[in-house]
C-alpha cells in the first residue's frame, strides 16, 4: 500500500514539472535615437563609434564601442542625421563627411515608414 502512495507522489510531481510554463527567455531591448521607439535589440540597426572616432554600420551587434540604434526607416534615419542626433548618442562633435554619406547612402536604401509603425515612447518615472 506505501508503495502505490508513493507511486501516486511521485506522478502528481512529474506532472506539477510537465504544467509549468517554459521559462522565458530575455529580449535585449533598445531605443531609437530618432523616434524614441523601444524595440528588441535585433531588431534595430546599430551605428558604432569606432575608436579612432569614425562611425560605422554595425550588423552583428557585436563590434566594440559606443553604439547608437536606428529603426529600419528612412525618416528615422534622416531624422536622427539632420537633428544630429547621431552625434549626440555616439558622444562625438561632428560626423565626418565620409561617415554621414555612408550614412545617408544607407538611409536611402530604407523604406519610409509610417504612423503607424511607431510606438509611443516607453515613459520614464520621475525621481
Amino acid at each position: 500500500m506505501s508503495g502505490y502512495a508513493s507511486f501516486s507522489e511521485h506522478a502528481l510531481c512529474s506532472m506539477a514539472k510537465q504544467q509549468k510554463s517554459p521559462r522565458q527567455r530575455h529580449v535585449p531591448m533598445r531605443t531609437c535615437i530618432a523616434c524614441r521607439k523601444v524595440d528588441a535589440k535585433r531588431g534595430l540597426t546599430r551605428l558604432v563609434r569606432l575608436p579612432e572616432g569614425r562611425v560605422a554600420l554595425d550588423p552583428t551587434g557585436k563590434q566594440a564601442g559606443r553604439g547608437a540604434y536606428l529603426c529600419a526607416e528612412r525618416s528615422c534615419w534622416e531624422a536622427a542625421l539632420k537633428r544630429r542626433a547621431v552625434e549626440r548618442a555616439l558622444k562625438i562633435e561632428s560626423l565626418e563627411t565620409n561617415d554621414r554619406q555612408m550614412l545617408l547612402d544607407h538611409a536611402l536604401t530604407l523604406p519610409y515608414g509610417s504612423d503607424t509603425d511607431k510606438v509611443d515612447p516607453v515613459p520614464v518615472p520621475a525621481m
